[in-house]
């Protein structure tokens, strides 16, 4: 059996991204998507997702290159001068491992995050983290531990074969994610140990930002059997505060609502929802 998360990333970063969530999951195959609870349209956002029931929606961590939850005096070893999380991922890393001061202020600003997620009132349906930074081992261990206290039933883990996206663009020769591999697969058995339901494989990693209606109808295509999580950055537009460059945001929203799309998750074989309807 193929069961399917179609995940949106950054909701709550903008008007756009927003309005292309909702869009994609009334009109096309999206089932979840991900809130970034301090980014500028994070209100917006849950408005949204009020009105949309069986949208599942989920935190997405920010621990890098965004807007954090806590007042950014209460973080200096996280925070840059603009009062943002910082974007130096290699050097916070090793900051995290050397400094039990940024390990403490790590752990509130997830605690903190978590806490802004349960003011919402949605179901919390699943946890990931921007840039995928939850894979980091003490990350991990923070997210997995706090996690635990605010009811985190399933986690996203970024490992994606490099096999599926072969036989979805013939030629093509994505290259591995070698630097966050190993993590990945200590984060799974982490998660694993604990109880938490993760994908089997999640697609989006290679061609982040570039999810086009051709690829993505092409992964659906090829779906191996268990659970597969396929997330994506859909906006309406690009030009927005926080926005990555280079990403093709309008044509990530085309491909969920494109009809082959839709008529590739309508197979009988495959099943698609949200992380809890799985559980």
């Amino acid at each position: 059996m193929k069961r399917l998360v179609v995940t949106a990333d950054d909701f709550g970063l903008s008007p756009a991204v927003n309005e292309a969530v909702e869009q994609a999951h009334r009109d096309g195959i999206l089932t979840a998507a991900s809130l970034m609870v301090s980014a500028p349209a994070a209100a917006d956002a849950v408005a949204r997702a009020r009105r949309l029931p069986s949208l599942r929606v989920g935190l997405h961590l920010v621990l890098v290159e965004a807007w954090p939850t806590l007042p950014a005096g209460q973080l200096p070893d996280l925070t840059d001068a603009q009062g943002l999380m910082r974007r130096d991922m290699g050097r916070l890393g090793l900051d995290l491992a050397l400094r039990a001061s940024a390990r403490r202020q790590l752990a509130a600003e997830i605690a903190a995050q978590f806490e802004a997620y349960r003011a919402t009132g949605l179901p919390l349906d699943h946890v990931n983290a921007h840039k995928h930074f939850h894979v980091h081992p003490l990350i991990a261990g923070a997210v997995l531990r706090i996690g635990a206290r605010f009811g985190m039933r399933a986690l996203r883990v970024p490992r994606e074969p490099r096999e599926v996206l072969r036989r979805a663009e013939p030629g093509a020769n994505p290259k591995p994610a070698l630097d966050i591999a190993p993590w990945a697969a200590l984060l799974a058995v982490r998660a694993r140990q604990m109880g938490l339901l993760i994908p089997d494989r999640t697609l989006g990693l290679a061609w982040s930002g570039a999810m086009t209606p051709r690829r993505v109808a092409a992964l659906l295509a090829h779906l191996p059997d268990g659970l597969t999580e396929l997330y994506t950055h859909p906006a309406s537009a690009g030009g927005f505060p926080g926005e990555a460059p280079g990403y093709a945001y309008a044509a990530e929203r085309d491909a969920l609502i494109a009809p082959e799309a839709r008529a590739a998750v309508a197979r009988p074989g495959l099943v698609s929802g949200g992380f809890s309807d799985f559980l």
